[in-house]
């Protein structure tokens, strides 16, 4: 994955003029095999840099649809070989990114979620979490499915129970806040609120690793 991370502005000393200096971050890189190469019409072979795609534009949404298959795929023949010989027995195909490590997921989770906190609609990233649905330690995985991103006090009620997201996607606050705590006011006026969803439904927070939640960490 190649993603612009960060820009900082400079001035050239004695000069009044400014620029920008970019950073690139290659984040759990993946190559696919000349076969699986994707082809694109728009790409003028005499381009090496400075050219790319955004998901906000159809050419570009079509190629990562591309990748996305290509990794399920790959998974899928790596996970259950023989799979094809006895049969289908799979749904509707999901985004799978293999060995994604941490670092990338709170990337992802971050761009899936438009950098704004999926409770509050904040944006003030540098308070943003990317918070696991099912922490990894007790068999979740670093998929943006398995995602959330959640101010940082929003995080840590999540974690310990005190409210939670129903597999339809709206907030539920803990009674305990107030009995153990009396306070939490701000956040029980989120209670019952449709949470901020990814655009992309491959992306939505998995039904099955919500109820999870509900079930095993919340403290209703």
């Amino acid at each position: 994955m190649r993603r612009r991370i960060e820009k900082y502005r400079r001035v050239e000393p004695g000069s009044a003029s400014e620029y920008n200096v970019g950073c690139i971050l290659l984040q759990s890189p993946f190559f696919f095999s000349r076969e699986e190469w994707i082809l694109v019409s728009d790409w003028p072979p005499q381009v090496v840099q400075g050219k790319g795609y955004s998901t906000d534009d159809e050419a570009g949404r079509r190629i990562w649809a591309e990748v996305g298959y290509r990794l399920q795929t790959r998974s899928m023949n790596v996970a259950e070989p023989g799979l094809a010989a006895s049969g289908s027995r799979f749904g509707q195909p999901q985004t799978v990114l293999p060995r994604l490590g941490q670092g990338a997921f709170r990337v992802i989770v971050t761009d899936v979620y438009r950098r704004q906190c999926a409770l509050t609609n904040s944006h003030v990233l540098h308070v943003l979490d990317a918070a696991h649905i099912r922490p990894y330690a007790e068999g979740g995985s670093h998929v943006p499915s398995n995602g959330l991103l959640l101010r940082q006090d929003l995080h840590t009620l999540f974690d310990r129970g005190y409210l939670t997201v129903s597999p339809d996607y709206r907030v539920e606050v803990s009674r305990r806040l107030k009995d153990e705590f009396d306070n939490g006011k701000e956040y029980y006026a989120l209670a019952g609120k449709s949470i901020l969803l990814p655009e992309n439904p491959l992306f939505r927070p998995s039904s099955e690793q919500l109820a999870w939640h509900n079930e095993s960490i919340y403290r209703p």
